[in-house]
């Protein structure tokens, strides 16, 4: 039937956008690996809530972007045999005019075209087209949070990173627009609008039915359309972005030392129960806050005895945040060798 020929024909050029969409997913993994191990100990303030939380690394927060687009790699692994799937199963889905050799005609259709034979009928189940539009959504969702980050990274008054040219104001000649950080997230949120349609076109009615089929063709180029944009810009901004050891101390340092008050409470509660450590700690926030003294000048006088050396200090307060960053940096490398390895093997 028509409906076997068009979706056949479909997981044909599907095919061709996986790999497309493989090989740039790679590549920014490798790219942001770099990123990560070079930069695995340089220290910044982590912010929850966009307030103040503790220190972190940079290498750590650009793993943070990376190791979801590993899992993606694998989801991708995963669900390319049930995206790539024949179609060719007849008017009805019985393949009553195929005759009784309808499954052997469909697994040598399918060694054909390189393609994996359904066990089913798929004309009115649409999982695999979920599936994948799903897939396409947390994709450009991973790519589109990394964008966010990178847009208020760099706004006026922080600027802990730039990344190049971006878009210059056609009245403000000081301006450098965050150009492609916006379109991750501009193209993160389209693609999960259209996601929405595609999981509504899994209500088919009976054996075939043409509107959800109709609101495939609407929804899915676009949602292909913007994954592989969205993955093309991020490649080009990963290779760009750059860090600013010095706005980055400059805004641990203008904490006033508070972004150590969680180190400082753990370190307490060795000496007196967590909840009195916790409230000591709020106090001495507070006097600090009104004082314009700084927490560990004021820590010191309340608790001479505390060894608070390490406390205040933002390399010695980065945790797990450097091992992260190289643990994803080593992942990236053996990603990108085996892709390599992939190539020349072809």
């Amino acid at each position: 039937t028509s409906q076997d020929i068009m979706d056949t024909a479909l997981t044909l050029r599907l095919r061709q956008l996986l790999l497309l969409a493989e090989q740039r997913l790679t590549s920014l993994v490798a790219a942001l690996g770099k990123l990560a191990g070079l930069h695995a100990d340089l220290p910044m303030m982590a912010r929850t809530w966009g307030q103040a939380a503790t220190p972190t690394s940079f290498g750590a927060v650009v793993a943070g972007w990376g190791a979801p687009l590993i899992a993606h790699l694998r989801r991708l692994d995963e669900l390319r045999p049930r995206v790539l799937q024949l179609s060719l199963f007849g008017a009805a889905g019985t393949s009553a005019a195929l005759g009784e050799k309808s499954g052997a005609l469909r697994k040598t259709m399918a060694q054909a075209l390189d393609l994996h034979v359904a066990p089913d009928p798929w004309h009115s189940a649409r999982g695999n087209i979920a599936e994948l539009a799903g897939w396409a959504t947390l994709v450009t969702g991973s790519l589109g949070k990394m964008g966010h980050d990178l847009g208020l990274l760099a706004q006026t008054g922080i600027e802990e990173v730039s990344f190049g040219a971006g878009g210059s104001s056609s009245t403000m000649p000081q301006k450098n627009n965050p150009v492609l950080p916006a379109l991750l997230v501009a193209l993160a949120g389209h693609v999960s609008a259209l996601n929405s349609a595609i999981q509504g076109a899994m209500v088919h009615a009976h054996q075939r039915d043409g509107a959800p089929w109709m609101q495939e063709w609407l929804a899915l180029p676009q949602i292909c359309i913007a994954l592989a944009r969205s993955l093309d810009a991020a490649n080009e901004l990963a290779t760009r972005i750059t860090p600013h050891p010095n706005a980055m101390q400059q805004a641990l340092n203008e904490t006033g030392g508070m972004i150590f008050a969680e180190a400082l409470s753990f370190a307490l509660a060795h000496e007196m129960p967590r909840p009195e450590a916790v409230q000591a700690v709020k106090q001495l926030c507070q006097q600090a806050s009104e004082s314009g003294q700084t927490l560990e000048s004021l820590a010191r006088k309340a608790f001479p005895a505390l060894e608070s050396d390490a406390l205040f200090s933002a390399t010695e307060q980065l945790g797990s945040g450097p091992e992260d960053a190289r643990r994803f940096a080593k992942r990236a490398a053996r990603l990108e060798h085996g892709a390599a390895g992939s190539k020349g093997a072809q």
